[in-house]
């Protein structure tokens, strides 16, 4: 069964009736078969919301039981996927997608309609909902897109799914059309998932510690040949040396464009091995092992691969997507104290990006962060969210050409400041890990907001210190910001001119960019330092 779900106006019945007219199947508008008692669902949901959902829940059951095994589409309201315990009875049952449509798209699309009496709060209603909507297998945009478009992109996203053994359908699914790839997380890793993804030969970019630590493990896993290069550990690899040498390496052992290339690693690695395949012969396939927290919910999504230079991270990359993302959790076993705690840099990110639930869900691991032992029973929920938020953005605007990836840069400004600071020979006794600097970005962010974003925001940055502190994590912003640092934010890559594109949390779960100067940011971040 295939479940469109999605914010009021998304196109899911247009969408849900032109697919099942393609692929021969039966259609079903889950608002169609709702009891409501001779009152229109417009009418019902007005004058007693709680009972149209319990109807709505008891239609929704019946169309599950009744479709038997049979392949039906069905369309469901914007806040069926929001009640009870539908969304879980929807992935049960089959592939869930969210279809997406900004606000102001969707006034549009109802002027004239039936009466939607929620849309005379939608902002709010939006916002409530899209943490919910994100947790289908997948999320697909429909703002501005033509229906077929939009029917291409459910269409790939639905084979992808089926396509994977029936253990591994609750994986996020990446939806982009022909570059369509699935994000699966297992306990250990699924080697015959990884070989299913692979051409027929491969070479494994790895780096010292985790080849000494996996390597054995994951070649016995995936039972092929490898061609295994390693690099030094850290972030002084994602150079153009390093670059050079790999790609030389390569040649040399007769690695050509039928074969794929395996990054074993955390950021480092992949940001390293995804910019090798997309440039080597001009593009090949790469498929993402990632090792730490910050790579499974970070780095390994979303085809952004890179090499640093000593102006700053990331300045030299391309849009490379790989054809799988495979989270072996058991790795995170074997992770450094510091590696750990770094992770939680981008999960509070996450948190304040996605919500309350999000926050609540990351503050239950903050002890282990912070101690380390047995990882909490909550972490494999916390990664699965993360990956659910970066999957549905990166859907939405892989190039960031829109608009809405730019809020996965929350924490990055400063934070790639500091990192790319800290690796200065005046510092090198105190480098900063990639997260560890995106933590003090995040409180930097908060610092701007309070200037930028007005009263709402007053209240973050105490709040955002004590979750940093609780997870292990500095929150020393001060001392980082020095002459060197804040000139870096000048050449920041998501720089236009003298204005920058910079992400402020006005509360959690309501961050949204602003441009500033860069001057300006540096003013703001002076007047507040205490350094």
């Amino acid at each position: 069964m295939l479940f469109l779900i999605g914010f009021m106006a998304a196109g899911k019945t247009s969408v849900g009736r032109a697919l099942a007219a393609r692929s021969s199947r039966r259609f079903v508008d889950l608002d169609d078969v709702i009891d409501t008692g001779g009152e229109s669902v417009a009418q019902l949901v007005a004058r007693d919301e709680p009972e149209f959902r319990r109807r709505e829940a008891a239609a929704l059951a019946k169309a599950i039981a009744s479709a038997g095994d049979d392949d039906v589409v069905i369309a469901t309201g914007g806040g069926a996927a929001t009640h009870g315990d539908n969304l879980a009875r929807m992935r049960a049952a089959g592939f869930v997608v969210a279809l997406g449509v900004d606000v102001a798209e969707a006034r549009r699309r109802a002027d004239g309609g039936p009466p939607r009496p929620l849309l005379a709060y939608a902002e709010e209603v939006a916002a409530t909902r899209a943490p919910v909507y994100r947790r289908a297998h997948a999320c697909i945009d429909t703002t501005g897109r033509v229906l077929d478009d939009v029917v291409d992109h459910v269409a790939a996203a639905e084979h992808t799914w089926r396509a994977l053994p029936p253990e591994r359908r609750d994986a996020t699914i990446v939806a982009l059309g022909d570059r369509t790839y699935p994000v699966c997380v297992s306990d250990a890793l699924d080697g015959e998932l990884v070989r299913a993804h692979l051409p027929r030969r491969a070479a494994l970019i790895t780096d010292d510690t985790v080849a000494k630590l996996w390597m054995a493990q994951t070649t016995a896993a995936l039972g092929i040949a490898l061609d295994i290069i390693t690099v030094a550990p850290g972030e002084a690899s994602k150079s153009l040396r390093t670059y050079q040498r790999v790609c030389e390496e390569l040649i040399a052992r007769g690695i050509d464009r039928g074969c794929a290339i395996v990054a074993l690693g955390g950021g480092v690695v992949g940001d390293l091995a995804g910019f090798v395949a997309a440039t080597l012969f001009r593009g090949i396939p790469v498929v993402q092992i990632p090792t730490t927290l910050v790579a499974m919910t970070d780095a390994a999504i979303g085809g952004k691969t890179a090499v640093d230079l000593p102006a700053g991270k990331n300045l030299i990359g391309a849009f490379h997507q790989p054809r799988l993302v495979a989270c072996a959790l058991e790795t995170l076993a074997t992770l450094p104290d510091r590696e750990r705690r770094a992770g939680f840099g981008e999960l509070w990110k996450y948190a304040l990006l996605d919500g309350d639930d999000m926050w609540r869900a990351v503050d239950a691991c903050a002890a282990w962060s912070a101690a380390g032992g047995a990882p909490p029973g909550e972490l494999a929920g916390v990664i699965a969210r993360a990956i659910a938020y970066k999957a549905a953005i990166v859907s939405r605007d892989e190039r960031e050409q829109t608009g809405h990836r730019a809020l996965l840069n929350l924490g990055h400004t400063i934070g790639h400041a500091i990192e790319s600071a800290s690796s200065d020979a005046a510092h090198a006794e105190h480098h900063l890990l990639h997260g560890e600097a995106v933590a003090l970005g995040l409180i930097a962010a908060c610092r701007v907001a309070r200037h930028l974003a007005g009263s709402d925001s007053q209240d973050l940055e105490p709040r955002v210190r004590e979750a940093l502190r609780r997870s292990g994590l500095s929150d020393d912003l001060d001392r980082w910001l020095t002459d060197a640092v804040l000139a870096r934010v000048s050449v920041d890559k998501k720089r236009v001119g003298a204005t920058i594109r910079f992400i402020v949390p006005r509360g959690v779960g309501a961050c949204e960019p602003v441009e500033v100067g860069a001057t300006e940011l540096q003013r703001i971040l002076r007047s507040d330092s205490h350094a």
